[in-house]
């Protein structure tokens, strides 16, 4: 299969990216060092181009209907201009995929999605459309960069009339930016730095992204591959779609209980509210090293005993603790903050300790 191209490929290779394949996409993995990106990001500003991801917009008196039926959270308490963290669960348990869910206004919603998904989602959210909602899948015409930082703010104000410094988190604005009319700017991200995530057409996306990199400039702007944003994401304990949460996981195991009401009806909702009442036999846990090594995704997580109890799905050397971190899912007699775990490291047994998330405290 040939891999897709961004907007912005050729702007990438010319700042000197190391482009790798992703999600199906030719993506910008490092400019300079994980480690140099990923400190910019939460001492500056920095520029993420992930135009790979997907947009589907719902139209019609009968759209929130649809996104209450196949989503997990309650879409209801949206109000415009308000975003909501969601996923799709799946008849079996799992989830189809994690998304954000905007409301536009209340006959007009947008559902951002994970890039590897895109087609699966589409199916799946068509499949229940019996009631005649617009769908229009605008993946391909948009790009979206991420400006992530304490900084960002300050260093993104002068292209715009939205009031950045007064946007309120999981909240998005509509209105010019950087001179181009009808561009969402929505205080949203996945850092935990802070910062916003802007939508533009294609044909914007230069324009827009050298306006970005101008205005940044006295901030200390770079731009951020993919490497630190998965380091940033971990430090947060973000779900990754395809490592911490998929078609097997279910929401409840994942710690996403928060995004599971039960007050409406939704794929799969009896099972997962069984699962709620009676309990999991294994959570996703976050854990830092005792010892110095780096856990990597599929590595086992041992007993005492050395016996089997889970397996990590992301881990990670965090920039900001300087020490390994990870997530994983353990047998729940191991879930609590403060157990103490094993993580099989080439036929080594490393000490870790379950912890509380974020990693990274504010």
């Amino acid at each position: 299969m040939e891999l897709k191209k961004i907007a912005l490929n050729d702007v990438h290779e010319a700042l000197g990216a190391k482009m790798v394949p992703f999600a199906g996409y030719n993506m910008p993995v490092r400019y300079s060092s994980d480690i140099e990106e990923h400190k910019t990001v939460r001492e500056a500003v920095g520029i993420f181009d992930v135009s790979h991801m997907g947009e589907f917009m719902l139209r019609g008196p009968k759209a929130l209907d649809l996104i209450q039926r196949v989503t997990s959270n309650d879409a209801s308490k949206l109000a415009d201009g308000k975003i909501q963290y969601s996923c799709l669960p799946n008849e079996a348990g799992g989830i189809v995929d994690d998304l954000l869910v905007y409301r536009l206004s209340e006959e007009e919603y947008m559902l951002v999605v994970n890039a590897s998904n895109i087609e699966k989602d589409w199916n799946w959210v068509s499949k229940y459309n019996t009631e005649g909602v617009e769908m229009e899948n605008i993946s391909d015409e948009m790009s979206l960069f991420a400006v992530q930082g304490p900084k960002t703010a300050e260093a993104l104000q002068s292209l715009t009339k939205i009031d950045l410094a007064t946007m309120v988190y999981y909240t998005f604005d509509k209105g010019e930016f950087a001179g181009v009319p009808d561009v969402i700017v929505s205080a949203t991200g996945y850092t935990g730095s802070g910062g916003f995530e802007i939508y533009v057409k294609n044909k914007d996306a230069k324009k827009v992204f050298d306006a970005i990199m101008e205005a940044g400039k006295d901030f200390g702007i770079k731009p951020i591959g993919l490497g630190a944003r998965d380091t940033l994401r971990l430090e947060m304990g973000f779900c990754l779609y395809g490592n911490d949460i998929d078609d097997t996981t279910s929401p409840i195991e994942a710690g996403l209980g928060w995004i599971t009401k039960f007050d409406k009806d939704f794929t799969n909702a009896d099972n997962l509210k069984a699962q709620k009442e009676q309990g999991v036999s294994r959570k996703l846990v976050a854990f830092e090293m005792l010892e110095k090594a780096i856990p990597r995704s599929h590595y086992e997580i041992v007993n005492a005993a050395g016996e089997k109890i889970g397996e990590v799905t992301s881990g990670t050397m965090s920039p900001s603790l300087g020490k390994g971190i990870g997530m994983g899912y353990v047998a729940k007699e191991y879930s609590k903050a403060g157990s103490d775990i094993l993580i099989r490291i080439r036929n080594k047994d490393m000490k870790a300790q379950v912890v509380k998330l974020p990693f990274v405290k504010k």
